[in-house]
């Protein structure tokens, strides 16, 4: 198994550039998610390092190998799409060993590796059944059995489980997980949702317009994001965000406040900020709590009822909609006003450029 490389990785489709600039090192056995929203370029760059799409600039190291002349053959991948794309006519064992029917293995090694990854897919008693026999879970698992059966130093998974339900999801994420402890395999995902980035990866990469936001463990990108990108992005249901101004600032902490939050002090050393100046505030919904005398004045717009939680959406005197994630219990009415507060550490301040004012250096 391998790990690998990027160094200054860019893509351009003729005067258009999707991909800007992407420094990444991805360590042997690590599970690395690329998320972001549709065109943020995370396929593009899945499919650079498959050799499905031309490098305009840049280095891909697969292991010791630099990879951008070598052909998808000769990289040690494997690749699962989205699409299941299994032969109808051929059983479950014979989509399996395919690639190395193709590559003229001899059959005791075909059986002995398709065998090898039934068992870790659990799919020994489906290896005589055809795809159209299969349930979309069994299906996808197939795919991931054909790449398995090819022993790859490094597996690319793009979005495999956008044609599952939602209880499949759940499913096959587990599995996925597991395989992962399993095969101690290099592991590069790429997924528009931010839950299966936070519950699959070691590493979460966050792109946008073709360039890294930000990287690192899913929990770090949850408490610490770097930008209001990042905040927006990571985290069900998202951050709630507003503009506040500065009141005062010290060496130690700031106040802020605007005309539907009362003011607030927000722990923050070593920034220079002036009364007056205009910042972002963001809070996630999970932190929030009802109380009498709480910074946050609202009107309650909508209550949703989950069993173990209740989603608030509520909206300020300016008209900007948040959401409060309470207990299950709680008991709001529509149109009933209702004060809302968070803990000054869980709430995040960003500056005019959409930085972090915690993170940011």
């Amino acid at each position: 198994m391998s790990g690998l490389k990027m160094k200054d990785l860019r893509k351009s489709f003729g005067a258009v550039d999707v991909i800007k600039g992407v420094d990444l090192e991805i360590e042997h056995g690590e599970f690395v998610v690329f998320v972001g929203p549709s065109g943020c370029g995370k396929s593009t760059l899945l499919r650079m390092t498959a050799g499905l799409e031309d490098i305009t600039s840049g280095e891909l190291w697969i292991g010791d190998q630099l990879c951008n002349d070598v052909e998808p053959r000769d990289r040690g991948i494997a690749m699962v799409f989205q699409s299941y794309a299994l032969y109808p006519h051929m059983t479950v064992a014979e989509n399996f060993g395919f690639s190395l029917t193709l590559a003229r293995a001899p059959k005791e090694e075909r059986e002995r590796k398709v065998m090898d990854a039934a068992k870790i897919l659990q799919m020994e008693h489906l290896l005589d059944r055809k795809p159209s026999q299969l349930s979309g879970g069994q299906r996808q698992r197939v795919a991931i059995g054909r790449a398995i059966v090819r022993q790859p130093e490094v597996f690319l998974f793009d979005e495999p489980l956008s044609n599952l339900d939602a209880a499949l999801r759940v499913d096959m994420r587990m599995e996925l997980s597991k395989l992962h402890q399993q095969l101690g395999a290099t592991m590069i995902y790429v997924t528009h949702d931010q839950i299966e980035a936070m519950t699959l990866a070691d590493r979460i990469v966050v792109l946008n317009g073709g360039e890294v936001q930000q990287q690192g463990a899913p929990i770090d990108l949850y408490n610490s994001p770097a930008n209001l990108f990042v905040a927006g992005f990571i985290g069900s249901p998202k951050m709630n965000f507003t503009k506040v101004k500065v009141r005062s600032a010290d060496a130690t902490s700031v106040v802020v406040g605007s005309d539907e939050l009362v003011d607030v002090m927000v722990p923050l050393s070593g920034r220079k900020l002036n009364v007056g100046d205009e910042l972002t505030l963001g809070i996630r919904p999970h932190v929030l709590t009802t109380d009498s005398i709480g910074a946050l004045k609202g009107t309650v717009d909508l209550v949703e009822r989950l069993g173990n939680e209740t989603i608030v959406n509520f909206r300020l005197a300016t008209g900007a909609q948040w959401l409060a994630v309470l207990s299950g219990d709680i008991v709001l009415k529509q149109g009933e006003a209702v004060n809302f507060a968070a803990e000054s550490k869980d709430i995040l301040l960003f500056g005019a450029d959409g930085r972090n004012l915690a993170t940011a250096s």
